[in-house]
């Protein structure tokens, strides 16, 4: 007697979201290095998820020579039917923990530097309106403004400019502030009243350390000046303590807009302003994926705390106009007289 004929159906093997998120990641950085950096985890273990989701395909979704990597056909392919299915998940999933809690349990916000009194300000405004929810504060590494994001250990950060991430979404900017050239009591330069951007070429630079990407480190630290004159390169450092403890020893010159060099004042460093350079700009940046209803109502708080901001500047700049024209004016007033 034989046994029941062989089963004709088919299974399909549950995907795994980690798997996923690698292949979109590599998809992008097309380098197996990087993606294990934003994913925090080793080339050996992207390469092991990665053959993790070909087994369960069934076919090749990249190929990986020792020049280069890049998708193949199938693999372009499930990336474009990919992403806008994954994003729409994690979204769904976290408007419906949004909508369950509301804006309760606790938003965590990440800072690069100092936090001043414009991002206090914005804390105490959404702490007043929503007292449910809880608010930490943690400081994010000088060398590092988007990992935290990432791996989910802040909700939102307070960073500089620019952003330029597909993952992340840049929402309210506070005002910019000019650029000073933190040095050495001892520099030959520290005496000066104001530097322009092409003396930078005097000063080595002391600049973010990875996995800050090289857009982002050259914004601080660039190599050239305006005109194309090469900056020499200094020190590179993970944190602003030791990016100014290293300014401190003569080691090199350290750009820090003018907040943070009034909260860090010491008695072995100058902060002299810089003309010529962009002026520095802070922004709000949340993971889009994982956007909250918390994330949105500490969004609003940002946005009128900048737009207050902002009203004061001009209205600090119109009275200080003003008061110059008084002064012109009683001055022409006195020499005809």
């Amino acid at each position: 007697m034989s046994g029941p004929p062989p089963s004709t159906a088919t299974t399909t093997p549950g995907l795994e979201l980690r798997e996923l998120e690698c292949f979109l990641v590599l998809s992008e950085e097309l380098h197996f290095g990087r993606t294990g950096e934003r994913l925090y985890v080793s080339q050996s273990r992207v390469s092991q998820l990665l053959r993790s989701l070909e087994s369960r395909i069934g076919a090749r979704l990249v190929d990986r020579t020792s020049r280069r990597v890049r998708l193949t056909p199938l693999g372009e392919e499930f990336r474009t039917s990919l992403r806008p299915a994954y994003e729409a998940l994690r979204a769904t999933v976290e408007r419906a923990r949004s909508a369950a809690r509301g804006i309760e349990g606790r938003l965590t916000i990440g800072f690069q530097g100092t936090a001043d009194d414009r991002i206090m300000q914005a804390i105490d405004a959404f702490q007043a309106r929503h007292p449910g929810c809880a608010t930490e504060i943690v400081e994010i590494p000088l060398c590092d403004p988007f990992g935290a994001l990432r791996r989910g250990t802040v909700d939102v950060a307070v960073t500089l400019l620019p952003v330029a991430e597909p993952d992340l979404t840049l929402g309210p900017v506070f005002a910019a502030q000019q650029q000073t050239l933190a040095l050495s009591v001892r520099h030959p330069l520290a005496s000066r009243t104001a530097l322009t951007a092409e003396q930078l070429t005097a000063v080595a630079l002391i600049s973010p350390d990875g996995p800050a990407p090289a857009y982002w480190r050259a914004a601080h630290a660039p190599a050239v000046t305006p005109q194309g004159r090469a900056i020499p390169a200094g020190p590179r450092v993970s944190t602003l303590q030791e990016g100014l403890t290293l300014t401190a020893a003569g080691r090199g010159g350290m750009l820090l807009c003018r907040p943070s060099a009034d909260y860090h004042g010491r008695r072995d460093l100058v902060f002299v302003p810089v003309t010529g350079l962009p002026d520095s700009v802070l922004g709000l940046v949340h993971h889009t994926a994982r956007e909250t209803a918390r994330v949105r109502a500490f969004r609003t708080a940002v946005t009128e705390s900048a737009a207050a901001e902002a009203e004061v500047t001009t209205t600090e700049g119109a009275t200080t106009a003003a008061r110059a024209e008084l002064t012109n004016d009683t001055a022409a007033a006195t020499h005809v007289s």
